[in-house]
């Protein structure tokens, strides 16, 4: 029993060691980041810098039945990140593999950047592009 620990055949529970140990580190790190940050940060608070954070928009002191209207213009914005975000997700890979898709993988890109591309001219089309 010895001879099999010694050669480093150990239990299945020791190769989660590594990973244990980067969770950790991760955990410390970011403890060690607020609490220093909370101590030795600036304490210089006034008025403005206590006060909620609207996006631009003026906070009211009475709350607004069913929340207020918001700009469409925030949901496009987002919905372009998402669009072009996740664009960017899948391209990355096939990048990384092109030489193995082959013939098969530049179709199928060329097929998702032209969808892609769609989206991007309609957007454009209908104006959602201009910020005023």
């Amino acid at each position: 029993m010895g001879g099999v620990l010694a050669q480093g055949g150990g239990t299945e529970l020791g190769s989660y060691l590594p990973f244990v140990f980067l969770f950790l580190l991760g955990i410390g790190f970011a403890g060690v980041s607020a609490a220093m940050g909370s101590l030795l940060g600036p304490k210089r608070y006034n008025r403005a810098k206590l006060d909620a954070y609207e996006c631009g928009i003026e906070p009211s002191p009475q709350p607004v039945v069913g929340g207020g209207r918001v700009p469409v213009a925030y949901y496009l914005t987002a919905m372009l990140f998402i669009l072009f975000d996740i664009e960017m997700v899948f391209l990355y890979p096939f990048a990384v593999t092109a030489k193995v898709l082959g013939a098969f993988g530049l179709v199928e890109i060329v097929l998702f950047i032209a969808t892609v591309g769609f989206a991007y001219a309609y957007v454009w089309r209908r104006g959602g592009l201009d910020w005023n």
